[in-house]
């Protein structure tokens, strides 16, 4: 480290005043150093310069107040961020568990795990996402539920997990791939909604006059309308039994419009009413057969529908 704070006394003096001024300039540099991290990840500079700055140059202010060096976790959330997905790559093939582990407190708002499949959803890094996916099938299965249903603070992300960002910011792709992985249908967000109700929540705040939270201001309504439409069908895929609870209420609760904006089929499935038709059965049963091992490789052996062929799973689109 080309500075140090923690030399005896602080200072050349060993007083007070020079412990306090060694401090002062520790920091200094280290948020010096930090920036430049930062804007190399962001301006994309090659792999090895990267893990180079981060071993030997690089380093935050940590919360014990010693100058610290990125860990594989904290270089991957800039990597997430600024879609650096060599260096990503590299993290994850490299440090699959210290990648995903939690980051120091200055880099997260709560002890929750790891917040990068949430923020990879978020940033809508597909590419990225599958390969942390990718890299969780080796994990213990309770580990890898614990990454893949991780609840997210409740004062910033809503207490939801990556599914309900992925319906609240209609991100069809990041949905399958979570899906196709077994991330968890029924957990509740902060409010109590499950991402099928959080949709549904969207869909109908979609067909009023307001905007809609967390859309891109310049976003077509009728886009925004289909993708949270494809985003129903896939959690359709993944559910084999009709809407429950708050859902079902507030679907019968106003049949017309949601036998509107749903279609007569589908409103009728989820409201309980009547069972799946038999094409949406069959794929059900199709998609949930495959592994996560083997997700989304496999799905290239599936008789598609159209409505799932335009989805971009690679992350290159």
């Amino acid at each position: 480290m080309p500075w140090d704070a923690r030399r005896p006394g602080g200072g050349a003096d060993g007083g007070p005043d020079g412990a306090g001024t060694a401090r002062s300039q520790a920091q200094k540099q280290c948020r010096k150093s930090s920036f430049a991290f930062y804007q190399a990840v962001r301006d994309l500079l090659p792999v090895w310069l990267l893990e180079d700055m981060r071993a030997s140059e690089a380093f935050h202010w940590d919360e014990r107040g010693r100058a610290t060096a990125y860990s594989p976790s904290e270089a991957l959330l800039y990597a997430l961020v600024h879609d650096h997905q060599a260096y990503a790559h590299y993290l994850l093939a490299t440090f699959p568990r210290s990648a995903l582990a939690p980051p120091s407190a200055g880099f997260r708002c709560c002890a929750a795990p790891g917040p990068h499949v949430a923020l990879a959803v978020r940033y809508n890094r597909v590419g990225v996402l599958r390969r942390i996916l990718r890299a969780v099938r080796d994990f213990p299965a309770e580990e890898r539920v614990r990454l893949l249903d991780r609840r997210g603070c409740s004062r910033v992300e809503g207490g939801g997990t990556a599914l309900h960002v992925a319906c609240e910011l209609a991100r069809p792709e990041c949905l399958f791939l979570l899906l196709g992985h077994g991330a968890s249908l029924g957990l509740c967000d902060a409010g109590g909604f499950t991402p099928l109700e959080l949709l549904l929540r969207q869909l109908a705040r979609d067909a009023g006059a307001g905007p809609v939270a967390g859309a891109p201001a310049a976003a077509d309504p009728g886009e925004l309308r289909q993708r949270r439409l494809l985003l129903l069908d896939l959690l359709a895929l993944y559910t084999p039994t009709e809407a429950a609870g708050p859902a079902r209420r507030e679907l019968l609760a106003d049949r017309l419009r949601w036998q509107r904006l749903l279609g007569e089929d589908k409103f009728q499935w989820l409201a309980g009413l009547a069972p799946p038709s038999l094409f949406v059965r069959a794929m059900q049963v199709l998609v949930t057969t495959i592994s996560p091992s083997r997700f989304p490789e496999a799905l290239e052996e599936l008789p598609l529908p159209p409505f799932l062929q335009p989805l971009d799973l690679t992350g290159k689109g």
